[in-house]
């Protein structure tokens, strides 16, 4: 283990984010523009030195408003996906009190949600539904955990309530752009990610965070497809289960091409 390389990103992630959080901090104290641009700068430099390259298949939709509906293996999703656009996450409540994600979360004005208190959700809908019509990206992980990176979830289409509150609810015609993006980890050092690497894709719940992170800096250079398929217009009175089922099916597909080597463009 190169304990050196580790050493190098702890301290250069530790005096480039001290440069960086006083920014974002008065940018979101004031609301700047900035606070939603300057966590990309933040994901892309990591990633750089975590060794992780992205590589981007189709396009971001850009319709508005718009949610993207992503898989989700780690907390590497979140460095990817949030090097590739300007989002807002939407994460479960419990997130926001974790050591190191917790604030980091914050600093990235992520919408916390508590899905066992049914008197909170009005607020946190309306929120989710302000934010959206302001313009801004909403990335909802509809499995609700967090899967080994092989395969899809059954997807939750409760949680594609965040979906309709977006809705305007002034106009009888209005869409909410839903975009399935499908996140594959698919090659480490250059080669074909086989069984004993796929662990650094996934997360499990019974791994520390800097285990995790050791072995990722451990395998050395990771590669990782982002897949952004094909955008599914959700209007008044549609079902979400329908919505679900049409997103898990581009997913799953997706993944799975990447995962097999038979993706084509």
């Amino acid at each position: 283990m190169n304990w050196l390389r580790v050493g190098l990103f702890l301290v250069v992630l530790l005096v480039i984010s001290g440069l960086m959080i006083p920014v974002q901090l008065l940018a979101l104290r004031f609301d700047w523009p900035l606070r939603r641009r300057l966590p990309r700068y933040w994901h892309r430099m990591a990633l750089w030195f975590l060794g992780i390259r992205v590589h981007v298949h189709g396009r971001l939709e850009t319709r508005r408003p718009l949610m993207i509906a992503a898989n989700h293996a780690s907390w590497k999703d979140i460095l990817v996906l949030g090097s590739i656009a300007d989002v807002a996450f939407i994460a479960k409540t419990e997130v926001a009190s974790w050591p190191v994600f917790g604030f980091l979360a914050k600093l990235q004005k992520t919408i916390f949600v508590v899905r066992e208190e049914k008197r909170r959700t009005g607020d946190q809908v309306n929120e989710i539904a302000a934010r959206m019509a302001d313009g801004e990206i909403v990335v909802l992980f509809p499995e609700g955990t967090t899967s080994d990176g092989n395969r899809i979830l059954g997807i939750k289409s409760s949680l594609f309530g965040a979906a309709a509150a977006a809705l305007p609810k002034d106009d009888e015609n209005g869409i909410v752009n839903v975009q399935p993006t499908a996140i594959a980890y698919t090659r480490v050092q250059g080669m074909p990610m086989g069984r004993y690497h796929r662990p650094i894709a996934g997360w499990p719940g019974d791994t520390g965070l800097m285990e995790h992170l050791i072995g990722v800096l451990r395998a050395g250079a990771l590669d990782v497809d982002v897949t952004f398929g094909e955008t599914v217009e959700f209007r008044k009175g549609d079902s979400r289960k329908t919505l679900a089922l049409r997103i898990e099916e581009q997913l799953r597909a997706m993944l799975l091409a990447h995962l097999r080597g038979r993706y084509r463009r």
